[in-house]
């Protein structure tokens, strides 16, 4: 029945989500880019630039967003999260270092994790869901989600829609996302670290993305948009996503939501079946280290 159903009846739900990662992810390659100006005013455009226009946009069309930000980018510009707050958005944890987990220790990646917890915590931002950084989670992963409250995680990608994840340490909703959504593989490009090497045309990135909208309105998908505001907040791209918001709206049968509510909706959806998380066991033997 719609009425308990994830999607509320919509064709597609669509959630616009902005990975806030500022300066993190270059200085997550190495802390000597630090002393790169050029690399680092590349990265402050973000918060800088993109995030109030992306605002801007958001208030204009009236429809919600959610915001990833690493704990460090909140720590480093303390008005930041608060701000999207107060605009009605949801903000959050995308770790505190956005050094990707398969990169740490279990405990490497604990302490980072509660570390990002605890800046939004001093900050009063409430936190319900979570996106790994580089969406490179291990197996541990959901269950630090789990284990810390949260209602949902956003870096898998079994599904299109979402599903729940059972946990050593409970349930918790996967809100999937996709390379084909990302803007990252359109537009991220710097010599060095070369995080990228392809400048797209927002018109074709348009292009494909209206495409996959429509597309999953036929198979009642969840269309999980991911964007960084030092890449899309530029105006021609921004100009793009706006062209892609107005189209979802004129379908009429698009919801768009933010994480946290979609999560909610997933957890109280009676059709939804939890699945357990069980590691992949690999035989060595045929697939050597």
């Amino acid at each position: 029945m719609t009425e308990t159903s994830w999607h509320g009846g919509a064709a597609a739900v669509a959630t616009l989500t902005f990975d806030v990662d500022a300066e993190s992810p270059i200085l997550a390659r190495g802390s000597g880019y630090a002393g790169h100006l050029s690399t680092m005013s590349h990265q402050a455009y973000g918060p800088r630039v993109g995030v109030p226009r992306i605002l801007d946009l958001l208030d204009e069309l009236a429809v919600p967003a959610t915001f990833f930000v690493p704990g460090w980018v909140a720590e480093q510009r303390p008005g930041l999260a608060a701000a999207i707050v107060e605009r009605g958005h949801e903000v959050a944890h995308h770790s505190y270092s956005h050094r990707p987990p398969t990169t740490m220790t279990a405990a490497e990646q604990r302490a980072d994790f509660e570390r990002g917890m605890a800046v939004f915590a001093a900050q009063g931002i409430e936190i319900s869901g979570h996106r790994a950084a580089g969406w490179e989670s291990t197996w541990d992963t959901p269950g630090l989600v789990a284990e810390h409250g949260l209602s949902y995680d956003s870096s898998l990608m079994a599904d299109d829609r979402p599903y729940l994840i059972e946990t050593g340490s409970g349930r918790i909703a996967e809100l999937p996302v996709h390379w084909s959504l990302d803007d990252w593989e359109q537009y991220a490009f710097l010599p060095e670290p070369r995080i990228g090497s392809v400048i797209t045309s927002p018109v074709r990135v348009l292009e494909m993305w209206r495409a996959e909208l429509d597309a999953m309105r036929r198979h009642r998908c969840l269309f999980n948009l991911c964007l960084h505001p030092f890449l899309s907040g530029r105006p021609g791209r921004l100009a793009a996503v706006r062209a892609l918001i107005e189209f979802g709206l004129g379908l009429g049968d698009v919801r768009f939501a933010r994480c946290r509510d979609v999560a909610a909706a997933a957890l109280a959806d009676p059709a939804l079946p939890a699945e357990p998380l069980r590691r992949l066991e690999v035989d060595p033997a045929v697939y050597p280290d």
